[in-house]
């Protein structure tokens, strides 16, 4: 399948497009250190139930392009969130199933919480995905601090150059490590390695895991949704939120439940990592499928 490209102001979008035109509607997000690939297999059972599948290339992967060379490569939850929603006006769409893990999940919490009327529901990896940056400080568990090694790395100039030097080793380390009892081959890890060759790749990665932090500045073009999103907003689309019982970087998010109003309903994919929709693409399929029923209901 060949990318289509659409413009909004900050970037040219690339993504993959399945199904019919007029098909309702499904937005599916990647995460780091991932690409559109993880919906590969996902996207076009969801497309054959009469959707209209579009799978975007988060800023700083694969052909999305930052239009400006001047812009910041910014990797925070604001700019992911109104990515998504630019996204949307870009192609003309007013409403939609939004979905995603990681970093896509995150940009979709982000317009289920602040733009819920753009949303018919939500499928999320990882539950509430939207940062609580003023409590990035407060420490968790010793084994929850050992998952986030990678993190701070990042923080500083030797993690950048460690991922400048080796972006496919250190995601391949992830992907192990996050999913252990995937067993990925290497022509699949090949396929969305290619993404991370993008040349505001590192920046973007970099700032996002040092934003999180408040060890840097955010774009100023998104401080007003960063602003709301540090109320906490809770979500009150139609949600269905996944883990997986073996995801080796979240220990599980029942206790986000508190975070969603109206309908709610938590799955838990057996033996299945972090990288939900590739490591169980009819399960997640199935779960798109549900979560637009009921929003229907």
């Amino acid at each position: 399948m060949q990318p289509k490209t659409v413009a909004t102001e900050i970037l040219d979008i690339a993504y993959l497009d399945y199904g019919a035109p007029d098909g309702w509607p499904c937005i599916l997000g990647h995460g780091f250190p991932y690409d559109v690939h993880a919906y590969a297999e996902t996207a076009p059972v969801i497309a054959q139930a009469g959707a209209r599948v579009l799978v975007p290339w988060l800023r700083g992967y694969g052909p999305t392009r930052f239009r400006s060379p001047s812009a910041l490569r910014s990797g925070e939850q604001a700019a992911l969130g109104a990515d998504l929603l630019a996204f949307m006006d870009a192609l003309g769409i007013e409403r939609a199933v939004v979905g995603g893990y990681d970093w896509g999940g995150r940009a979709a919490c982000v317009v289920s919480a602040l733009y819920p009327e753009r949303v018919v529901g939500l499928v999320s990896g990882n539950s509430y995905n939207i940062q609580n940056i003023a409590r990035a400080m407060e420490p968790a568990s010793p084994p929850e601090e050992a998952a986030l090694w990678y993190q701070y790395l990042f923080h500083n100039e030797r993690g950048r150059r460690a991922l400048e030097r080796n972006r496919a080793g250190f995601a391949r380390q992830l992907w192990t490590m996050w999913s252990p009892t995937w067993k990925f081959d290497d022509a699949t890890f090949a396929k969305s390695a290619a993404s991370f060759d993008n040349p505001d790749f590192v920046d973007v990665v970099i700032h996002s895991y040092r934003h999180r932090y408040a060890l840097v500045a955010g774009d100023p073009a998104y401080a007003g949704i960063e602003q709301q999103l540090a109320a906490q907003p809770p979500i009150r689309v139609p949600t269905i939120a996944i883990d997986g019982d073996a995801d080796g970087v979240n220990p599980g998010t029942a206790h986000h439940a508190r975070k969603f109003e109206g309908f709610f309903e938590r799955r838990v994919f057996r033996d299945a990592g972090h990288n939900l929709p590739q490591e169980r693409p009819a399960e997640w399929a199935q779960a798109v499928l549900d979560l637009r029923k009921a929003a229907a209901a």
